[in-house]
């Protein structure tokens, strides 16, 4: 018995050995397998990213690189992955849904693959967060403070305290749907159809001209009668304006990044701007069409000379045009004496600033304001700021102003760290549409400068204001989500 099982034990060792010996050699013909299979996933997927030219963002060749060294990870784990970065190096609809899908999404048939990884990799900017946050929180308190200063009047007008605030909630809607599509769309999209939206926008600025068509509101006719609406087609030619200003000054640094850009083509725009603001006799719009138009040659990196010509020139035209109208000019210049004028063209201001001072640091509360009980004219439009300092105090003036500040200041930021020129300059525009806009309304009802009748952005009653901000507000969205 004993020689038996001496004799028996080798062999066991010996199957033993041999059993898990051919364990290891499975094991290891698992792992080749699985690595075979992930660099050939790897390599399709290069070689899809070669046949469409599309230049891969870094972090996607190092996912992979380590896709392709990673021998320890689940066959189904690994194949998944690599079929995700094929497919995002493709960026294209299946087989069978591609024609749709370009018909549907023309911006999706040959999209930047860069822009794919980065959105799905990078977390967005702070910058990108603070727009977000701070464009919710403005239409958020203009809703509210529309709601607020038009109840009363419309009341005694005969007509329902709710209707002004639903019109501006339904322009809300509208406009969220539009900063939405402009935050989804690749903003380079647009730049194959400037020039259509310009010729488009300069048609519809034609409209308040013609009769039954166009109101005139305060003296200026730069409004169209929609119905139970109106719509100033003035806010809408402002992203026309910015597109192309924008598109023509990326092309010229495109061509030659080494020569500063031309003014020229910038100028002619300007002046076709300034023509049809003024012809609709509406000085404000125009002067925010200049701010934008500099502010984006100034971002472009075009020479100082013909900026400060263009200041002397408009500072003329400016005095030309208020010597044109007496009452125009008595208007524009009643902020130097508001104790002189308070019972004729400064009596708006004036108004104005007795409710601002009425609020304190607190405020008398939401709803308790009294300027908007007819002392205040346009409370719920040019002069709602009024209102704001009246009900909200001091807080409500700093939550305000601090809002166009930042928002202002991030824009700069997303300009100055914007992947391309294009953006760059998008970014620029938006910033001084937003925050000139903002300094010349807060100062025309503060009487530090001339009133205009601009609104204030994301806040006063209007519509096409109110829908013109939230994409202007989308497309700034985009340039932040895509920068370095």
């Amino acid at each position: 018995m004993t020689s038996t099982i001496s004799a028996g034990s080798p062999r066991r060792r010996a199957g033993l050995d041999a059993r898990r010996s051919e364990a290891l050699r499975r094991t290891r013909e698992v792992r080749e397998s699985r690595t075979a299979a992930s660099g050939e996933s790897s390599r399709s997927a290069s070689r899809g990213r070669r046949a469409r030219g599309v230049v891969h963002d870094r972090r996607a060749g190092s996912a992979s690189t380590a896709l392709t060294r990673t021998s320890t990870t689940p066959r189904t784990s690994a194949s998944r992955r690599a079929e995700v970065l094929a497919r995002a190096a493709r960026h294209q609809a299946p087989t069978l849904l591609r024609p749709a899908a370009a018909t549907l999404w023309p911006w999706r048939s040959r999209p930047d693959a860069e822009v794919v990884l980065r959105r799905s990799q990078r977390p967005p900017s702070l910058p990108f967060y603070l727009i977000v946050v701070v464009v919710v929180a403005l239409t958020t308190i203009g809703l509210v403070m529309v709601l607020s200063a038009s109840s009363i009047t419309s009341f005694h007008d005969g007509e329902s305290p709710w209707g002004m605030f639903l019109k501006q909630a339904l322009w809300a809607g509208l406009g969220t749907l539009a900063a939405l599509a402009a935050y989804r769309i690749p903003y380079n999209w647009w730049r194959q159809w400037t020039g259509t939206l310009l010729v488009l926008t300069i048609g519809m600025m034609l409209l308040p001209f013609v009769p039954g068509l166009g109101r005139s509101v305060n003296g200026a006719r730069a409004w169209v009668d929609l119905g139970s609406m109106l719509f100033q087609p003035a806010e809408v030619f402002k992203l026309a304006i910015l597109l192309r200003c924008a598109d023509l000054l990326a092309r010229q640094l495109e061509r030659d990044p080494e020569t500063r850009p031309s003014f020229k083509q910038s100028f002619i725009l300007l002046g076709v701007a300034g023509v049809l603001s003024v012809a609709q006799g509406d000085l404000g719009a125009a002067v925010v069409f200049a701010a934008m138009i500099v502010a984006v040659a100034f971002v472009a990196g075009v020479r100082l000379g013909p900026l400060f010509g263009l200041g002397l020139g408009g500072g003329l035209a400016l005095l030309l045009f208020l010597a044109a109208s007496p009452r125009r000019g008595m208007r524009w210049l009643a902020f130097l004496d508001l104790e002189g004028t308070r019972a004729d063209s400064g009596y708006q201001v004036w108004q104005s600033v007795l409710s601002i001072a009425n609020g304190g640091p607190t405020g008398v509360g939401v709803g308790a304001g009294t300027g908007k009980w007819g002392y205040v004219p346009l409370a719920h439009s040019d002069f709602i700021f009024a209102i704001i300092a009246e009900e909200l105090g001091l807080i409500g003036v700093i939550a305000v102003l601090g809002g166009f500040v930042a928002l202002t200041g991030a824009a700069v930021q997303v300009a100055l760290a914007a992947r391309d020129r294009f953006g760059m300059l998008l970014a620029g525009g938006i910033a001084a549409w937003f925050g000139v806009q903002a300094l010349i309304n807060v100062g025309g009802v503060t009487g530090v400068l001339p009133v205009t009748g601009l609104t204030l952005p994301l806040i006063s009653y209007g519509g096409s204001s109110l829908l013109a901000s939230l994409a202007a507000a989308g497309l700034l969205a985009n340039v932040a989500r895509n920068t370095r």
